[in-house]
């Protein structure tokens, strides 16, 4: 039986992506085979597509995309337990495969999916939630009454990143465009800055206390916000580094989110306590995806996209 995907023969622009049929995968033992409710777009899928993470990331031509997957199991492979026929279940995919009608997924990378959501929107979860969850709580430990700076709240990081920040006591200033103020403040956000309108440290007022940077920085940029941090203070990015000044003890953390089912079996939990929302901007077919990768290049996308085989 063949299967549709959406796979890369060769790096390059968003042209290079192709949709080919493909046998459908069988699931070794501790696997199942999920039939792909959807999956969700990154914006790093376009830097990989690109080539531009061959040195920490490299990946094997040809290449399916899709590293966030929310699916039924189909199939469960020999000697495989705790999982059943028709579970619903969500998870990032180590070595992506998601852009597809079918994908084998090892079990443990998978959690129950959300029951308060529609399974396809379950799919924006994995990556920008686990990323969300642990420049939070892991590195930014944030706790009630910290002021924090959301630098980048409009993305789909940034939703979550907000969200979360609220969920623990915190005062949340966010950065974000008139086009994603709305949803900014929907997240809980306490102050919004556009950061369209001029330097972003020079309407933050007083210095916060944990800074929480998801954008790409010029050098100046980086070092503006650096010093609108308080002494003692914290900084998380993934993005650009932020350095802050040797001498005001501020701790500067360059992140890169692992994977964790602990932690998104948790996220599932606030999502079904209405706690954390799914802000979910688009919904495209498979076919669509290299328009999507050339919405996100060119700044066009808030939020999170799902892509659905």
């Amino acid at each position: 039986m063949k299967m549709k995907t959406a796979r890369i023969h060769a790096f390059g622009d968003a042209s290079v992506i192709r949709h080919d049929d493909v046998p459908v995968p069988r699931p070794g033992a501790g696997e199942v085979l999920l039939r792909v409710a959807a999956t969700s777009f990154n914006p790093t899928e376009a830097a990989l597509r690109a080539g531009r993470l061959q040195a920490f990331l490299p990946v094997v031509l040809p290449y399916t995309l899709g590293w966030d997957v929310a699916g039924t199991v189909a199939e469960i492979g020999p000697g495989t337990e705790g999982f059943a026929i028709g579970d619903r279940v969500v998870g990032r995919l180590e070595g992506a495969g998601a852009a597809a009608e079918y994908v084998r997924a090892p079990t443990a990378l998978l959690v129950p999916a959300p029951a308060s959501v529609p399974l396809t929107c379950a799919a924006v979860l994995p990556v920008a939630g686990l990323t969300a969850w642990q420049a939070v709580f892991e590195h930014g430990q944030l706790t009630p009454g910290r002021r924090v700076l959301v630098n980048g709240a409009g993305g789909g990081v940034g939703g979550f990143v907000t969200q979360l920040a609220k969920h623990a006591g915190a005062e949340v200033i966010a950065t974000a465009s008139t086009r994603s103020d709305h949803a900014v403040r929907r997240h809980g956000a306490d102050h919004v800055i556009d950061y369209t309108a001029g330097p972003v440290a020079g309407a933050l007022g007083d210095p916060v206390d944990t800074l929480l940077n998801l954008v790409p920085l010029t050098s100046h940029d980086a070092a503006a916000l650096a010093s609108a941090v308080r002494p003692g203070g914290r900084i998380v990015s993934i993005a650009t580094p932020v350095e802050p000044p040797a001498d005001l003890g501020v701790r500067a953390v360059h992140m890169i989110a692992r994977n964790d089912v602990a932690h998104l079996a948790a996220l599932v939990e606030l999502v079904d306590a209405g706690k954390v929302a799914l802000d979910i901007s688009a919904s495209h077919p498979l076919s669509d995806l290299a328009d999507v990768h050339r919405l996100s290049e060119a700044g066009r996308i808030r939020g999170k996209v799902i892509i659905i085989p």
